[in-house]
């Protein structure tokens, strides 16, 4: 079974900017988009650069050093040696935001 553990106040993000998290060690990445939270794997599978310090742009987190991108719904990757990103179950009750730590 999936843990869920809290890791944001969703008053706290702003909508298509990633925000990075790091429960039990593990760093994620929470995007809101069309008011939806998105949490998928804050590291790019083609450099190892850090996905919160990119852009959201047609649903895709894109990585600020050569601009792979993701896509945050099924986790693929579009870029040459890009592969897919771990994408997290998100829930959301009242105002907090919990990741399940486990792949979907």
């Amino acid at each position: 079974m999936t843990q869920f553990i809290k890791v944001a106040k969703l008053s706290e993000l702003k909508e298509g900017v990633i925000t990075g998290v790091y429960p039990d060690d593990v760093s994620v990445a929470l995007a809101l988009i069309n008011g939806s939270v998105h949490a998928f794997a804050n590291i790019c599978t083609h450099d190892g650069g850090p996905l919160d310090e990119g852009e959201i742009v047609n649903g895709c987190a894109v990585c600020p050093r050569h601009g792979a991108r993701f896509d945050l719904v099924t986790g693929t990757g579009y870029f040459p040696a890009a592969g897919p990103i771990a994408i997290y179950q998100v829930r959301v009750e009242g105002d907090d935001v919990l990741v399940g730590l486990s792949e979907e």
